[in-house]
């Protein structure tokens, strides 16, 4: 594989049609489930989006403020379909957006994004039905209503370079292909099975990082279930209702925790 967008055309072409991602908002309650075809289509439109509007493409940096999401895996891999990196970070942090081209970040994130002297912002609702920004009156593009016109498919201006850089988290450099690398290790060495659907927590993925709650499942052949503000005495119902095979940052009862040993 020569790029984290690849890891998704391998699940489309082993079972495009069953739930890949499938996202729990317990504060809203929400709940949304993509097939590997719709997320291909929303990262699709991601990408072209990004092309088109702010020419994200190889050397491009796009800054990803935004909390463990479904939509927020649409737009990482909507980025590496550019052959772009993404700055992973605390975006409000003073300097840390000097040098990137396009910044994506939560609604609620804007206003303190809006006093920095950025290049391009677009915002998003993540809206459980991919609404835009309600009450929104500030100078962020809205991405919800500029996405939904952009093209089912996606082909890149410029190929692909896996050795160009991928991710940027704090002092963690990747290129594209050793993010590709990085999850297919992690997968072997947690012990992902081809088909385990894995539930992961915010708090777990959050603090784990997209390489491992989004790369490694797709690297191993699973599937994610993504479940935030569950309440914990709820995330054994959650886990059984989902047909659940692995845990990743959680210990529930007769699951299979990944990473520790049987």
């Amino acid at each position: 594989m020569s790029h984290p967008a690849a890891l998704l055309g391998a699940a489309l072409r082993r079972d495009a049609a069953s739930p890949l991602i499938t996202f729990y908002d317990d504060l809203s309650g929400e709940r949304t489930e993509l097939s590997g075809t719709t997320l291909a289509n929303w990262v699709a439109k991601t990408a072209n989006l990004l092309q088109d509007e702010f020419d994200v493409g190889p050397g491009s940096t796009v800054a990803v403020a935004l909390p463990v999401h479904w939509q927020t895996a649409a737009v990482l891999l909507g980025v590496w379909s550019c052959g772009a990196a993404v700055l992973d970070t605390a975006a409000e942090d003073d300097g840390r957006l000097a040098a990137v081209d396009v910044v994506l970040a939560a609604q609620d994130r804007l206003p303190a994004l809006e006093e920095q002297d950025l290049p391009d912002l677009m915002g998003l609702s993540l809206h459980p039905l991919g609404m835009g920004m309600a009450g929104y009156a500030g100078p962020a593009r809205d991405f919800a209503l500029e996405v939904r016109v952009h093209g089912d498919t996606f082909t890149p201006w410029q190929p692909v370079d896996p050795a160009g850089p991928g991710l940027r988290a704090g002092a963690l450099e990747l290129p594209l292909g050793g993010l590709v690398s990085a999850a297919t290790e992690l997968a072997d060495r947690l012990g992902i099975e081809p088909g385990d659907r894995v539930l992961v927590d915010e708090r777990a993925a959050t603090e784990a990082g997209p390489v491992a709650w989004l790369l490694a499942p797709l690297a191993a052949g699973a599937s994610i279930v993504l479940t935030r503000a569950t309440e914990p005495d709820a995330l054994l119902r959650r886990a059984s209702a989902e047909r659940v095979t692995a845990t990743l940052g959680l210990t529930l009862d007769g699951v299979r925790e990944l990473g520790r040993p049987a």
